[in-house]
């Protein structure tokens, strides 16, 4: 692809780990387009900013145009907008399943199949999903059986998209967190989160950034889970 400078596309990308997301791709050299509801532009020439609901398809069609007529190509997805709404499975409702259904699977299908073609035409292309280490270890303490329903498809979908994808150029990955220290955990419930990791800390957003830099660079990695959780997936302590 020559000297290029790289494109990613990152969802969520207002606040916390997808705002995090964008500085790290930027200090990488990448131009960005970030989407989130509420994203607004800012100064930094290299960060095309596209405010929308990323459930909805139109959304998506013009993330990826934004990419393609601002810098012509799309090299990185990260799939980092998602919903997480904790409570006992039977108090969900149906308004729950549909908010969380919409964002955290619709959110990735619309803008995942929009890209993949791109990065077929490119030859070459790295997608990342933002996961959770709750799909592979439950907390009694954590009730979250649709972040385990919708997160749980991504870890499932990422394996097989790696795989079906392997030999034409494109690798796909993801970052199961644990709980992170981003303003969707306010301080109230830090001494409770910091109990759910047997490290005995929250993470940090800048954790999360080097997992999803380590898989951008880890050319030969496809189809893996990184669990960036202070040891909660390895099992009970």
């Amino acid at each position: 692809m020559g000297t290029e400078r790289k494109v990613a596309i990152v969802t969520g990308a207002s606040q916390g780990i997808g705002a995090g997301i964008v500085e790290g791709f930027r200090a990488q050299g990448y131009a960005v387009v970030a989407n989130s509801r509420s994203i607004a532009g800012g100064a930094d020439e290299g960060v095309v900013a596209v405010p929308g609901d990323i459930a909805e398809r139109t959304t998506a069609e013009r993330v990826v145009r934004a990419a393609l007529d601002r810098f012509g190509r799309v090299d990185t997805l990260v799939n980092n907008a998602g919903i997480f709404i904790g409570k006992p499975f039977t108090d969900y409702t149906v308004e729950d399943l549909r908010r969380i259904v919409d964002v955290n699977l619709f959110g990735f299908f619309h803008v995942t199949q929009l890209v993949i073609p791109e990065m077929l035409r490119q030859g070459q292309g790295h997608v990342v999903q933002i996961t959770t280490t709750l799909v592979e270890q439950p907390l009694l303490a954590v009730p979250s059986g649709l972040a385990a329903l919708t997160k749980g498809g991504l870890a499932a979908v990422t394996r097989n998209l790696a795989i079906e994808y392997a030999d034409r150029g494109i690798r796909v990955n993801a970052v199961a967190p644990g709980v992170i220290k981003t303003p969707m955990n306010p301080p109230e419930v830090h001494d409770l989160a910091k109990g759910l990791h047997p490290m005995g800390r929250m993470g940090e957003v800048g954790e999360i950034v080097d997992a999803v830099l380590y898989l951008e660079r880890a050319g030969f990695v496809t189809g893996e889970t990184l669990n960036i959780d202070g040891g909660q997936h390895a099992g009970r302590w």
